[in-house]
C-alpha cells in the first residue's frame, strides 16, 4: 500500500476500507458503521454466547466465560466489538481479555475498538486505544499499516493525534529506524499546530544523529531554542553520538565543550559515545584515557561504555587488555552482556586463546544470557581455526534445531569444512542454503570454489562458476583471481586463458595478482615469450607489475639459461624502484645451480649477503641442489651446517637432495645418517626422500651381486627422481631404517604404501600393508583410500570392494570421491548390476545431488566412455525425485556431446522442461545442445 499525501483539510467522515496482509486476520475496516464480517467455520455460536455473557452487568465473574475465553482469538473479538450493542462493555471487554496470559489482541482488533470509539465521540479512550496499538506494534512491516490506518484516521469526526500519541508514534517508529515516516508524523504535528515537547524533539534528533544525518538534526536543534525551550543531556548526547556517526569527532568534542558551558552535565551516555567514537577511529588509547576521566568524575559505565574498547583492544590484539577490562566491568558491578562477550569471544579466538574462548561460552551460559547468532558466528569460526569441527558442527546443528543460521554462520562453518577439505560436507551444507535459505553469497561460492580447488578438483570449481553465475550470483575479481590461480597451478592453461578472457568481458578488470599467475602459468609450461608479452600488456593496462611478477618471468628465464635476459629484468626492476628480494636472488641461484653454474650462483649468493638480504632455506636448498648435482656433497653437507647455525632449519627438499649427492658418491651411510638428523629434527621424510635410499640399496645390492658374479638382471630400475624398488628391497629400507634408530612408524608405511598407488603398483603396496599389521600397526584413511583407488584404476574390483568393506568396519565414512571410484570400476569391469545396486545404496546417504552427477556420473563414467550408463543412473536419481540444477543438466549435456555426438539428449531436454517449467522446449534443447 502506497502512503497517502497529508490533505490540509480531512475529508468528511465517510466508510473507508483499508487492505492488510496479516495471517490471522484477511482485512482492517476503519468505517462509520458496525462490521458484521465473521469468517466462516470459526466457533460462530462463541460470538454470539460470548456477547449474551457480557449483556449480564456481573459478566466479569461468569466462570463460563472463563471457559470460553480460551477459545477465543483476535477475529472472534474483533466481532464482538463489532456486534455487542454496549460499547462501554465492549471496551471493558476489550482490556479484560488482552490480560488472558494465553491472548493477544491483532491490529485487526485495535482497529475494530477504534472504529466503535470513534464512531461514539468516545476520544479519551479512543486516544488511549490508539497508543496501545501503536506500542503492540512488532514489526516495521506491522507499523506502517498502524501508521498509514491512523493518518488517515486523524482527523475524522474531529478525533486527532494529541501530543502524548503523536509522541508515541515517534518513539515507536524510533525503534524501527523508519526515519521517513518519523519525518511525516514530526510534519504532521507542526500542521496540526500541536507543540512540541523537549520529548518530541529528542526523538527526532537521536533518530536522526543514529543514522548519521546531522545537518537535518541539527535543524530540529534550532527549533528548541524557537519554542522556548532549552536542549538537555540527552539532546547533546544525542549530537555527539551524530557527529562520531560522521567520523567527526572534533566537531563531537565542540559539542561537548558547548555542553558543559551551558550547565548539562556529561552522563555515560555522553562519555560512552565519544568513547566509542575514539575507539571505532583506531584512537583506542585516547578512549581509555576519556575512559579513566569518567571514572574520576564518579559516572558508573554501562555495558555499553566498556563493549566498544573490549571490542577495539581485540581487534589490533590486544586481548589481554580486553581481559583485563572485562574483568574490571565485573568488580564494579556492571554486568556483561551478550555483545560484551560475543566482542571477547571473537578477539581470544583471533588471538588463537580458543580454550579461554570456549570457558567464556560457557561462563556466558551459566549466566543465563542467550548466545545470539554472532557469538554462534564468532566460535564455530574459533573452533574451526583450531581444527575442532566435530565440536563446530555441533554448535551448527543446535543453531539449526533452536533458530536460523544467518548466511555468515553457513559460510564460517563451510570455511571450516573446506579448509580441511571435507568438500563432501560442505557441499551437502551447500544444497540446504539453495533449498531452504538464506541464499548462498558470492563470499559462500568464493569458500566452495577455493576449496575444490585446494584439493586439486579442478573441474568442480569450474562447475560451481557456472552455478553461481545461473543463479544470479555476479563472480567479483576474487572468484577469478582464485580459479586461474588454480588453473595455472594444476597446468590448464588454456582454461585459465578462457577465465582470464571471461573475466575481462564481465568488466572486470585483472589485477596484479591475475597477471602475475598467468604469467607464472605461461613461464611454468615453458612459453616466456608469451609471458613477457602478457608483462607487457599489463604494463599498457596501467597495471603496475610488482616484484612478484617480476620473480616469476627472472625465475624462468634463469632456469631456461637466459641469464642476460634475467639481468636485464633486474635492471628494469630496479628502475621502477622495485628492489630484488630474497625470491629474486633466489630466482637466480636455482636457474644458475639448475644448468651447472654453482660458482656463479655463490657469487650472487654472497652479492645478497653484502645487500642485507638474508638467504632464506630456498636459496640453500638450490645451492645444496647445486653442489650435489657436480659430486660436491661434502661442500654442500658444510653449508647445511652453516644455515642450521644461521637457525634456517632444512626441510625434505634440502635433506632429499643432499641425501642424493650422497647416494650418487656411493656413500649411502652418509644419507641414512642425514636421514637420522632429519626425523631427530622433526622433518618427516617423503615418498622421494625413501625413493633416494632405496636407490642407494639397489645400487649396494649390485655392488654386491657383481662380486659373486659378473653380471645380473636388474630386478628395480630407477630414474633419477629414484622411484621405489622391489618388495624385497622395501623390506631392506626398512630393516636398515631400525638399524639407524629410525623405527617405522604409520606414517612411514602411508608415505610408502601411498606412493606406491600413485605409481599404480597395488599389488606391492598390498603386501607392505600386510607387513604393516604384522607390525601391530592398523592402516590409516590415507591408505585405505589410495589402495581403493589404486585398485579401482587397475580394475581390481573385489579388492576394492574388500576395502570398502573394511573402512565401514573401521567406521571410516568414504568420501563421494570414493563412491565414483568404486561405481566407475564396476561399470568398466562389466559388472554393471553391482554398480547399479552400489549407486542406490550410496543415495541412501545425504550427498549434494549436484555433485553426485558431477563426480559420479560425469568424472566417473561419461569420461570413462560410459554415456548409456550415466544416463541410466541419472534416471534413477531422477526417480527417486534428486533435485539437479539446470547448469547440472547443461554440464551433463556438454560432457556426453564431447563423448558421443550422437547421443539422444530428448530424454535432458524433457527433463529439464518438466524440473523447469518457467523454461520454453526451443530455450531447453538451445541449453541442452
Amino acid at each position: 500500500m502506497f502512503l497517502k499525501p497529508l490533505l490540509k483539510n480531512p475529508p468528511p467522515f465517510r466508510l473507508k476500507q483499508l487492505h492488510f496482509s496479516f495471517p490471522q486476520f484477511n482485512f482492517l475496516t476503519f468505517s462509520s458503521g458496525p462490521n458484521h464480517y465473521l469468517p466462516r467455520g470459526q466457533f460462530p455460536n462463541l460470538v454470539t454466547r460470548v456477547c449474551e455473557i457480557l449483556s449480564n452487568l456481573q459478566w466479569k465473574k461468569n466462570p463460563e466465560l472463563n471457559h470460553l475465553s480460551a477459545k477465543l482469538r483476535p477475529h472472534h473479538v474483533s466481532n464482538i466489538i463489532n456486534t455487542h450493542q454496549n460499547t462501554d462493555v465492549v471496551l471493558q471487554f476489550f482490556y479484560w481479555i488482552s490480560k488472558r496470559c494465553f491472548y493477544k489482541h491483532d491490529v485487526g482488533c485495535f482497529v475494530s475498538m477504534l472504529n466503535r470509539l470513534v464512531r461514539d465521540r468516545n476520544f479519551d479512550p479512543a486516544d488511549h486505544v490508539r497508543i496501545l496499538m501503536i506500542k503492540a506494534c512488532r514489526n516495521e512491516e506491522e507499523l506502517k499499516r498502524v501508521f498509514e490506518f491512523l493518518i488517515e484516521l486523524n482527523g475524522n469526526d474531529g478525533f486527532r493525534f494529541t501530543l502524548y500519541s503523536f509522541n508515541t508514534l515517534l518513539i515507536q517508529l524510533s525503534k524501527f529506524d523508519m526515519i521517513d515516516l518519523a519525518k511525516i508524523v514530526y510534519s504532521q504535528m507542526l500542521y496540526d499546530e500541536v507543540r512540541p515537547s523537549l520529548l518530541t524533539f529528542n526523538t527526532m534528533i537521536n533518530m536522526l544523529c543514529n543514522k548519521g544525518k546531522i545537518n537535518e538534526a541539527e535543524l530540529i536543534f534550532s527549533k528548541i531554542y524557537q519554542y522556548d525551550m532549552c536542549p538537555d543531556t540527552f539532546t547533546y548526547t544525542s549530537l555527539i553520538l551524530g557527529h562520531c556517526r560522521n567520523h567527526n569527532l572534533d566537531r563531537a568534542f565542540e559539542v561537548l565543550d558547548r555542553m558543559v558551558k551551558e550547565g548539562c552535565s556529561p552522563n555515560a551516555g555522553t562519555y560512552s559515545n565519544l568513547i566509542n567514537g575514539l575507539c571505532n577511529e583506531g584512537r583506542i588509547d585516547e578512549g581509555l584515557d576519556m575512559f579513566e576521566e569518567m571514572i574520576e568524575m564518579e559516572i558508573e559505565p554501562t555495558v555499553f561504555t566498556y563493549t566498544v574498547p573490549i571490542s577495539s583492544l581485540c581487534e589490533v590484539g590486544r586481548v589481554n587488555e580486553a581481559i583485563e577490562l572485562f574483568g574490571s566491568m565485573k568488580k564494579g558491578c556492571c554486568n556483561p552482556n551478550v555483545q560484551t562477550y560475543t566482542a571477547l569471544i571473537t578477539g581470544l579466538a583471533k588471538a588463537r586463546k580458543l580454550e579461554v574462548a570456549v570457558g567464556l561460552y560457557h561462563k556466558m551460559l551459566k549466566v543465563g544470557l542467550i548466545p545470539n547468532t554472532v557469538t554462534y558466528n564468532a566460535l564455530i569460526n574459533a573452533l574451526c581455526t583450531g581444527r575442532r569441527f566435530d565440536n563446530a558442527l555441533k554448535i551448527f546443528s543446535w543453531i539449526e534445531v533452536h533458530g536460523k543460521p544467518n548466511v555468515k554462520t553457513y559460510n564460517e562453518i563451510l570455511k571450516g569444512l573446506c579448509s580441511v577439505g571435507d568438500m563432501d560436507k560442505a557441499m551437502v551444507l551447500f544444497n540446504k542454503m539453495t533449498k531452504a535459505g538464506p541464499a548462498p553469497t558470492v563470499i559462500t561460492y568464493n569458500t566452495l570454489i577455493r576449496g575444490y580447488l585446494k584439493m586439486g578438483n579442478l573441474n568442480n570449481a569450474k562447475r560451481l562458476l557456472d552455478i553461481m553465475k545461473e543463479s544470479g550470483c555476479a563472480p567479483d575479481e576474487w572468484t577469478y583471481s582464485e580459479l586461474i590461480s588454480g588453473f595455472c597451478k594444476g597446468d590448464k592453461l588454456d582454461s585459465a586463458s578462457r577465465l582470464f578472457s571471461e573475466m575481462v568481458e564481465r568488466g572486470l578488470s585483472p589485477n596484479q595478482v591475475n597477471y602475475t599467475a598467468m604469467i607464472d602459468g605461461y613461464c611454468k609450461e615453458g612459453k616466456i615469450d608469451v609471458a613477457l608479452s602478457l608483462f607487457e600488456k599489463m604494463e599498457q593496462n596501467n597495471c603496475r607489475p610488482k616484484i612478484e611478477t617480476y620473480n616469476a618471468i627472472i625465475n624462468s628465464l634463469s632456469k631456461d639459461n637466459r641469464l642476460p635476459e634475467a639481468e636485464k629484468l633486474c635492471g628494469k626492476m630496479a628502475e621502477q624502484g622495485l628492489l630484488p628480494n630474497v625470491i629474486t636472488y633466489t630466482s637466480l641461484i636455482d636457474g644458475l645451480c639448475k644448468n651447472g653454474g654453482t660458482n656463479l650462483a655463490f657469487k650472487i649468493f654472497h652479492e645478497m649477503e653484502r645487500k642485507n638480504c638474508l638467504p632464506n632455506l630456498h636459496t640453500y636448498s638450490s645451492l645444496i641442489h647445486g653442489l650435489c648435482q657436480e659430486g660436491k656433497a661434502y661442500d654442500a653437507k658444510k653449508l647445511l651446517e652453516e644455515m642450521e647455525k644461521k637457525g634456517l632449519a632444512p626441510d625434505q627438499v634440502t635433506f632429499t637432495s643432499l641425501m642424493d649427492g650422497f647416494v650418487t658418491l656411493g656413500r649411502l651411510d652418509h644419507a641414512f645418517l642425514l636421514l637420522q638428523e632429519m626425523v631427530g629434527m622433526g622433518c618427516k621424510p617423503n615418498y622421494r626422500t625413501y625413493g633416494v635410499l632405496l636407490k642407494g640399496l639397489q645400487k649396494e645390492s649390485q655392488l654386491l651381486t657383481e662380486k659373486v658374479v659378473a653380471q645380473n638382471d636388474v630386478v628395480y630400475g630407477c630414474s633419477s627422481y629414484g622411484k621405489v624398488g622391489n618388495l624385497e628391497l622395501m623390506c631392506n629400507l626398512l630393516s636398515r631404517l631400525r638399524e639407524y634408530g629410525c623405527e617405522p612408524t604409520v606414517d612411514t608405511y602411508s608415505t610408502l604404501i601411498c606412493g606406491l598407488c600413485r605409481e599404480g603398483r597395488s599389488y606391492e603396496a598390498d603386501q607392505l600393508v600386510e607387513i604393516m599389521k604384522e607390525k601391530g600397526f592398523c592402516p590409516d584413511r590415507a591408505i585405505y583410500y589410495s589402495l581403493l583407488v589404486a585398485h579401482c584404476r587397475n580394475l581390481e574390483v573385489d579388492s576394492a570392494l574388500e576395502i570398502f568393506n573394511l573402512m565401514g568396519i573401521s567406521g571410516l565414512e568414504p568420501h563421494l570421491s570414493i563412491y565414483a571410484a568404486l561405481t566407475s570400476a564396476l561399470c568398466r569391469a562389466s559388472r554393471t548390476q553391482e554398480a547399479q545396486h552400489f549407486f542406490e545404496s550410496m543415495l541412501d546417504k545425504q550427498w549434494n545431488t549436484d555433485e553426485i552427477v558431477w563426480t559420479v556420473l560425469v568424472d566417473g563414467l561419461v569420461t570413462k566412455g560410459l554415456p548409456d550408463l550415466c544416463l541410466k543412473f541419472l534416471h534413477i536419481m531422477e526417480s527417486r525425485n534428486c533435485s539437479i540444477n539446470l547448469q547440472t543438466y547443461v554440464i551433463l549435456a556438454n560432457e556426453l556431446s564431447k563423448v558421443d555426438k550422437s547421443i539422444d539428449t530428448d530424454h535432458l531436454v524433457k527433463r529439464v522442461n518438466e524440473s523447469f517449467p518457467s523454461i520454453s522446449s526451443g530455450q531447453t534443447k538451445c541449453i541442452v545442445s
